[in-house]
């Protein structure tokens, strides 16, 4: 079952850093805009929904990897002092009661949605010479596909938690502690064991914050102590 979870994983994970170079796209369309308009004033009547679309596609096909990152925001404060086995039996809970119901909606619904705009040839009526959003609508329903497989590894991996006691690995990414890993290993003003503190800290942190666990407050306390 490890072998399923990490294959998943993998595809969530390498779905999520495609689709998320049309940041890099989105940026440039903006950027060109503001020059045709204030420049040349030139404005494109389409460019609102041509960048609406690239966000929302962003958006909605990054979900799967966010949910494979464990990087959706948790409101839970009981959940964090829960056991391994009783995290993954909540999770194992909510995912049957509320998340496959719902994603299993935004399909049902997201592909019928797409399939009148296709039928109909729909084109967006928010502006003038409004572009086609059929091809856009498509994203509803392969993003829920696409969520819907990573919400089925994310059952298997709770399944897996209440058998073991332990939750099994998600892949590694680069994550903002790692940059000041970085910043830290090449500053000639912080020592090994004062960055070691630190990054100790920074990970105990960054645990508490994805609701995993409660943050040991002896690792902060004795960074605090010992930082120079």
């Amino acid at each position: 079952m490890t072998a399923l979870i990490r294959a998943v994983d993998v595809a969530s994970y390498w779905s999520g850093k495609l689709f998320a170079w049309l940041i890099v796209a989105l940026t440039f369309v903006v950027s060109i805009e503001v020059f045709k308009r204030y420049i040349l004033n030139a404005p494109t009547a389409w460019i609102f929904d041509f960048n609406s679309m690239l966000y929302g596609t962003l958006f909605m096909m990054c979900g799967a990897y966010t949910l494979a990152a464990a990087g959706h925001v948790r409101a839970d404060f009981v959940y964090i002092y829960l056991s391994p086995r009783g995290q993954a039996a909540l999770d194992l809970a909510l995912y049957l009661l509320f998340f496959i119901p719902g994603i299993l909606g935004l399909i049902y619904a997201g592909a019928d949605f797409a399939a009148l705009s296709w039928r109909i040839g729909e084109h967006s009526t928010v502006t003038a010479e409004g572009p086609p959003v059929y091809h856009f609508k498509t994203v509803i329903p392969v993003a829920g596909v696409l969520v819907m497989v990573q919400g089925l590894a994310e059952i298997v991996r709770c399944l897996v938690c209440l058998q073991t006691g332990a939750w099994p690995s998600r892949l590694e990414d680069v994550e903002e502690i790692d940059v000041i890993d970085t910043q830290l290993s090449h500053s000639e003003y912080v020592d090994e064991d004062s960055r070691r503190l630190a990054m100790e800290g920074a990970h105990a942190i960054d645990e508490a914050a994805r609701h995993r666990t409660f943050v040991d407050e002896a690792v902060i306390d004795e960074a605090k102590r010992k930082d120079p």
